[in-house]
């Protein structure tokens, strides 16, 4: 019998490129001239993976949080990794948004995956392990064309396929 190769399908965010867009976006923020003096604050809880804006109106909010898009992007992180939550009231007048930084694949989304796999008939096997699915078989063309399907899906988050072997 051949021996089976696989790869896993994981998400994971780079929080150090996440670091690097936060710093950017903050340094834009102190030197862009219609936001210099608007009070807009950024915050980044590495910990808890979660980016705060903190504006004076909602207005100010989303062209801070286009100025932190544009940064993750540069940095090369996937905008579907970052959920923005609807902006909550603060005091006075300002708004306060939260976006969380998804990481792992939650168990609803990899059954999903898990069953459009099966769904095209090709002779692998998927394996659900935590945060991350493994799939394997005996023809690496096989990995390829599941690798290419999945490219074409939409799960709301990135994957990576890593572990190629």
């Amino acid at each position: 019998m051949a021996k089976e190769s696989s790869f896993d399908v994981v998400s994971t965010v780079d929080m150090q490129e996440v670091d690097n867009a936060f710093q950017q976006a903050k340094k834009e923020l102190s030197q862009r001239y219609d936001l210099k003096d608007s009070g807009a604050e950024i915050t980044l809880d590495k910990a808890g993976k979660t980016i705060t804006v903190s504006a004076p109106a909602d207005f100010v909010a989303k062209q801070v949080i286009d100025v932190i898009g544009s940064k993750l992007i540069r940095r090369g992180i996937d905008l579907t990794a970052v959920k923005w939550g609807e902006p909550q009231p603060a005091a006075g007048q300002s708004v306060r948004q939260t976006a969380n930084i998804v990481e792992g694949i939650d168990k609803d989304t990899a059954s999903r995956i898990n069953k459009d796999i099966k769904g095209t008939k090709l002779k692998v096997k998927v394996q659900i392990e935590g945060d991350k699915l493994r799939v394997s078989s005996a023809s690496r063309d096989t990995l390829q064309d599941v690798i290419a399907f999945l490219k074409e899906q939409d799960y709301g988050q990135p994957l990576q396929y890593v572990n190629y072997r």
